[in-house]
Formats: structure tokens, C-alpha cells, sequence
């Protein structure tokens, strides 16, 4: 009898990771099939997890018992609160990790879980009949049954490295790429279409010049992203694990500039080499100088790659120029004006499958048991992978088992938020998750992902009894404390923009001192935030139910639309929607557009000569 598991994952960096363990820890036997074993989980570009909605992503990945939270706080360097002086529901988590400890970690989880094996090779055919997925062929024409198959190939399918005018096959520096599986996936029905994305030099440490730039220090205490990590925290344990870095702050300038604009001809990107489109939200930065042409300047953050690293990634760098014009312009800026290159940025163009071809589980119209999650699915960044691989890992795990789904509201999660945007919209450049896309933004906060999401995480068999059980203790405590600031009338009181809760303990008019600083947390936020979070309710609603009736005029002037970004006006002025309804299924067009647009209709904004 030949080799037969429950579930196949193929491919296992970030997505393919979460959902190799959680269909393991559901209790199946499942394989992990990777090109090389010890490159799982390695971080292709950023050496960091969270940032704006992002954060928001990794701790509700958290809640539900996913990995990547616990291995990026037991891997962090620097550790930081983004939006900080914003509201709760903007403020994101962004953890700064030691590159080669978060993959080491990482793979300690994978290499350990008992049900789960990793294979190296290359997945070259999909095997189905009768419409379900069967099993996969191996390179070297091994055959492996399965009930369910995930696909989570990165930028591996058909992947092509560009450096200036130098080519070369692979999904990653070191890596080959995948080369029979897009065949496979248009036989059996699919459409495949093609991105590409980019990473900038990695830079020698030493050949910086530090006192020049400058310090950007973490935060301290840090917010770790787990339940795990606090718990332990809270017990003693010492935190963070990692020696702390320090990045660096500098900037590109008018003669970086003018090195790039005088090799524009040389870059695959502006030769017409490069054929896929690249995210919008992380372009090269021969693009950002092409795109913002009034800029004089470009930010740089200088990220060590580990507390012992040589090596320093530049955020904000992305590029794929000829190496001798990367280093050119690269000392150009304060601080890099000696700097050495270790190794040079590239891009690379991969297939991705539009996701209108996926069921809201993530498995695939056209073949049952087959799903697919992360960049396959036309996304981008580590966080959406590893969501959509949980996502797609708990539903083939629950189908095999013959359980429900998991399928969360809009109203549960950003994750389902990116999830439903990608099977509903579909995309038409890497998708990256923000805040606005969801119109319940005020109360999908990172800080209460555990009181959303812990019971859905515990029924799959992935959050165990003891998370459960904190996350509703917490729950009670915060409502008990609302309802006695609401009882007693202070709750009036902290709704004062001035008012603190902590004030409140200090004036001996709070909560008794065995509240604990995220209840205490949480309830300053119910509190201050109950109406805006009802009234958002409402018109949610109400917007979802009135949109179709708003017809917008021919020849609406989007441009002028109040508050509008520059994005959300191309792509009305591209797709010319004739009502709101239309505008709303707009691909990357978020609910904070649809309601300027909206507003902007109501008040007669932006109309045509001649009309009403």
C-alpha cells in the first residue's frame, strides 16, 4: 500500500506552517512537503511579525491557537506599540525578531508535533477524481494519498529573481522555484495570474555609521502578542527572551534620487521584464521616487537582523536595480556613505490564483478538499499568510473529521474581514490588510481578540481549556466593572476625553485593586468607546442595506470627494461604479472610502456640470 495521510500541506513558510499544526494538533496525520526541510518558516524579507492591522491579525491568530504570536514574542529584539498616540482600535503590535532564532522556533514546533511529518521534495501534480482532490506526485514520481490537499506556495509557483538585467529561476535567494505545479493547477480548471514582490540589499553592520542616524529604541515594557507570553510573564518568567536591539532612523535625499531617475532605464521594472504587478503598499523605491516625484526624501529604518547578526535590513529599500546602481545610491544616505552590501535586493514575479476561484473556507470551487491560503491567494506579508493558513488548515481539519466549518463575521475578526474581501472582491494587486477595510474596526482591537475569539479557537481543538477559561474570567471582569462605573456614575465621567481610568484609582473612585491592567485596559476602552462602537453598529447596517439604492451620477468627479485617497480615486474613476453597491465590491476599496463617498454623495460633492 503506498503512502496515505489525512491532510497534505504543501509548502511551509508562514501559511503553510499554521496550517501544517493545526490540522496535526486537530488530531490528524498529516504531511508537510517542503523543497529543504531547514528553510521552513524563514523570513523572506522583513525580519519582523505585526504593524498596522497586521498586529491585529497575528493576535487573533493568537486567540484562536495559532503559533506565530508565541514564536515572534520568544524571538523578539524590539518591540513596539505603532499608532500609540491614536485610538485603540489603530494601535497595532510590531515586533522586531532575530531572523534565524523566529525560524529556529519555529521549526522546534513543527519538528516536534507528533502527527506531523516533513518531507522535503516538489510537488509537481495534483490527482483528482470525480471533482475531490485525491492526492499529489512528487518530482520523483512518488505518489501520496490524501482526503485533503492545502496549497501554500508562497512565491515559488513558476518564480523568476530579477537583479537589473540578470535573471534567474527561484522563489527566494537560495531557493529553487516550483515548476510543474501551475501546469497541474490549470488543467484542473483554475486561472492563474502573476505578481511580483521585491526585497532591498542586506547590509554589513559594521560598515554603518550609527552616531549618524538616528536611535530608534524599543519599548519598554514591551507588549508581547501571546496569551502564552503574558501568562508566563505575569508568573515570573523573565521577558523578553532575546538581548534587545536599538534601529536606526535616516532617510534617502535629493542625490539618491537623482542616481535612481539616471538608471530608471536600467531597472526590469521600467524595461517592461517585469510583467506581474507589485504591491501598492510596498513598492521599490524606484517606484516611490517615480510615483512621488515632489518627495525629496524617503524614510529608512535600519533593522538589525539579530542582537548577533552582521547583517542590517533597510526597510523602505526594496529595489531591483543592477547591484553597481544599488550601491550607488545606497551612499547617498546619512549614515550609509562607507556602507558595504552583503547582499543585493531583487524582485520576483510568481503565479498567484485569484481567490473568487475559493469558497469562504478557502477551499476551492473546483476541486473539493483542495484549498489554498497566503500568496497563492494574491496576498502579501507574513500575517495574512499565516491567518488564511490557519484559516484554511482548521476547515480542511474540520472536513475531514466531517465537523462544521469555521466562518467568522466581518463583525468577529479582521481575519475574516481579509478573508471575505478575497473571496468576494478578489484582488488585482498583492492585498495587504489595513483597519479601514473593515467597517467594525472600533471593535476588532488587538486588545480584546481573546474575549472574541478564544471559544471558536477552544470548539476547533486548538486552544486548550486553561486559555478558554482566562478569556471569559476577563470577559466577566471587564463587564462587572463596566456595569459598576455605569451603576455608580463614574462611567460619565471616564468618558471625558481627560478622564483616565487610572485617575479614577488614584481619586479612589475606580475598581478595586484585584482588577488587573488589561481589565483595567479593556474597561477605559467600553467605556469611552460605547457609543462610537453603536453608532458604527448602526451605520453599518444601515449601509448595507441602503447602498444599492445610491446611484451615482455619470461623470462624478471622485478626485473631489473630502477625505478621498489618491487610491480609492483611481480605482472609482477605473471602474466608474453607476451605485454605491457596485463601488463597495470594488477589489482594495475599503468601507472608510464607500462612506466619504456616501457622505460626499449626500451633499451633492463632486457632481458633474449640470447635475443636482
Amino acid at each position: 500500500m503506498g503512502l496515505r495521510y489525512d491532510v497534505i500541506v504543501v509548502g511551509l513558510g508562514h501559511a503553510g506552517c499554521e496550517a501544517a499544526l493545526a490540522c496535526a494538533r486537530m488530531g490528524l496525520s498529516t504531511l508537510g512537503i517542503t523543497l529543504k526541510r531547514e528553510r521552513s518558516a524563514v523570513m523572506s524579507c522583513n525580519p519582523a511579525v505585526g504593524g498596522t492591522a497586521k498586529g491585529h491579525l497575528v493576535r487573533e491568530l493568537d486567540a484562536l491557537g495559532g503559533r506565530m504570536g508565541r514564536v515572534a514574542d520568544l524571538a523578539g529584539t524590539h518591540f513596539k506599540t505603532l499608532n500609540a498616540s491614536k485610538g485603540p482600535a489603530v494601535q497595532a503590535t510590531r515586533i522586531l525578531c532575530d531572523r534565524d532564532a523566529y525560524a529556529a522556533q519555529m521549526q522546534a514546533v513543527l519538528f516536534s508535533e507528533p502527527d506531523l511529518t516533513v518531507r522535503e521534495g516538489e510537488v509537481s501534480t495534483l490527482h483528482a477524481e470525480g471533482g475531490r482532490i485525491t492526492g499529489v506526485s512528487l518530482g520523483d514520481g512518488t505518489y501520496v494519498a490524501a482526503s485533503a490537499v492545502l496549497l501554500t506556495t508562497g512565491t515559488f509557483l513558476q518564480a523568476l529573481m530579477h537583479v537589473g538585467e540578470k535573471k534567474e529561476v527561484g522563489g527566494r535567494l537560495g531557493d529553487e522555484a516550483a515548476k510543474g505545479l501551475s501546469d497541474s493547477l490549470r488543467a484542473l480548471g483554475f486561472t492563474l495570474g502573476r505578481f511580483k514582490t521585491g526585497t532591498p540589499a542586506r547590509l554589513a553592520r559594521a560598515s554603518i555609521d550609527w552616531d549618524a542616524v538616528e536611535p530608534q529604541p524599543g519599548d519598554f515594557p514591551p507588549r508581547p502578542f501571546s496569551w502564552r507570553t503574558r501568562e508566563e510573564w505575569a508568573a515570573g518568567v523573565p521577558f523578553p527572551r532575546q538581548p534587545a536591539v536599538t534601529c536606526g532612523l535616516t532617510s534617502t535625499t535629493v542625490a539618491t534620487h537623482r542616481v535612481l531617475r539616471d538608471n530608471l532605464h536600467r531597472s526590469p521594472l521600467y524595461q517592461g521584464e517585469i510583467v506581474g504587478r507589485g504591491p501598492r503598499y510596498c513598492p521599490s523605491l524606484e517606484d516611490k521616487v517615480v510615483r512621488f516625484a515632489d518627495r525629496e526624501r524617503h524614510q529608512v529604518f535600519l533593522e538589525p537582523e539579530g542582537p548577533a547578526s552582521p547583517l542590517v535590513y533597510p526597510a523602505g529599500l526594496s529595489t531591483s536595480l543592477p547591484a553597481d546602481v544599488q550601491l550607488d545610491f545606497l551612499r547617498t544616505i546619512p549614515g550609509l556613505e562607507a556602507v558595504e552590501v552583503v547582499r543585493y535586493g531583487y524582485a520576483v514575479e510568481y503565479d498567484y490564483a485569484p481567490p473568487t476561484q475559493l469558497h469562504p473556507t478557502l477551499e476551492t470551487k473546483a476541486v473539493a478538499g483542495l484549498f489554498f491560503a497566503g500568496q497563492l491567494n494574491g496576498t502579501s506579508g507574513y500575517e495574512e499568510a499565516a491567518f488564511q493558513g490557519l484559516w484554511a488548515g482548521i476547515n480542511a481539519g474540520l472536513q475531514v473529521k466531517g465537523e462544521p466549518p469555521l466562518l467568522l463575521g466581518r463583525d468577529e475578526a479582521h481575519g475574516a474581514v481579509l478573508v471575505d474581501d478575497l473571496v468576494t472582491k478578489g484582488v488585482d494587486e498583492p492585498f495587504r490588510m489595513f483597519t479601514s477595510r473593515s467597517e467594525h474596526r472600533l471593535r476588532l482591537r488587538e486588545g480584546n481578540a481573546d474575549l472574541r475569539l478564544a471559544r471558536h479557537g477552544h470548539r476547533v481543538g486548538l486552544l486548550p481549556r486553561e486559555a478558554l477559561e482566562r478569556a471569559e474570567a476577563r470577559q466577566r471582569a471587564v463587564t462587572d466593572e463596566v456595569a459598576r462605573l455605569k451603576r455608580t456614575g463614574l462611567a460619565a465621567k471616564l468618558r471625558r476625553p481627560e478622564v483616565t481610568y487610572a485617575g479614577l484609582v488614584e481619586e479612589g473612585r475606580g475598581g478595586e485593586s484585584a482588577v488587573s491592567p488589561d481589565v483595567a485596559e479593556e474597561v477605559e476602552v467600553e467605556v469611552k468607546y460605547e457609543g462610537y462602537i453603536a453608532q458604527a453598529a448602526r451605520a453599518a447596517a444601515r449601509e448595507s442595506e441602503s447602498t444599492d439604492r445610491w446611484v451615482i451620477p455619470e461623470g462624478f468627479r471622485f478626485k473631489e470627494v473630502r477625505g478621498l485617497s489618491t487610491e480609492a480615486a483611481e480605482k472609482l474613476t477605473a471602474h466608474r461604479p453607476s451605485t454605491v453597491g457596485q463601488a463597495r465590491r470594488i477589489p482594495g476599496l475599503t468601507p472608510a472610502a464607500v462612506s466619504l463617498l456616501l457622505v460626499a454623495l449626500k451633499r451633492g460633492a463632486g457632481q458633474p456640470e449640470g447635475c443636482a
